[in-house]
């Protein structure tokens, strides 16, 4: 079966897609940065969609602050799809089964609004951790 022959309007707009993709991976002038949970349990587990539906959402508000990596797994199994937030002054938090809506919660809540998200959170450090003001995670390093 023939591939259908793309538009030049198609292909520019393809290419914006991937120029923005790629952007979200580079890493100067970064403050915050997104893990996303890419192994195999994630990726069946719906990693995929979660992914796309991060960079879009990045895109739509235009954040070009934040640096999204994918890793093979962050622990959190049985959580699946996850991903880890850092933001500066704030606990770094993995949030598990991140279905695109709980994806455009994050963004809008902790991300734009530094709020938790907390009925999503699977893992954060520890509160004596938080009490220790000078901390790396605390202090978003």
């Amino acid at each position: 079966m023939a591939q259908k022959k793309m538009t030049l309007e198609e292909l520019r707009k393809l290419r914006e897609e991937k120029r923005h993709s790629v952007q979200v991976r580079d890493t100067e002038g970064k403050t915050i940065q997104v893990t996303v949970g890419m192994g195999t349990s994630g990726i069946a587990a719906g990693a995929k969609e979660t992914l796309q539906t991060l960079v879009a959402e990045l895109a739509k508000h235009e954040l070009t602050n934040v640096r999204v990596r994918q890793s093979g797994g962050l622990g959190l199994e049985h959580a699946e799809p996850t991903i880890e937030v850092r933001v500066p002054k704030m606990p770094a938090v993995i949030y598990g089964r991140v279905t695109p809506d709980v994806v455009r919660r994050i963004v809008n809540h902790h991300i734009i609004g530094r709020e938790l998200v907390d009925e999503h959170i699977y893992d954060r450090p520890a509160a004596d951790i938080l009490d220790a003001g000078d901390h790396p995670i605390v202090n978003g390093e």
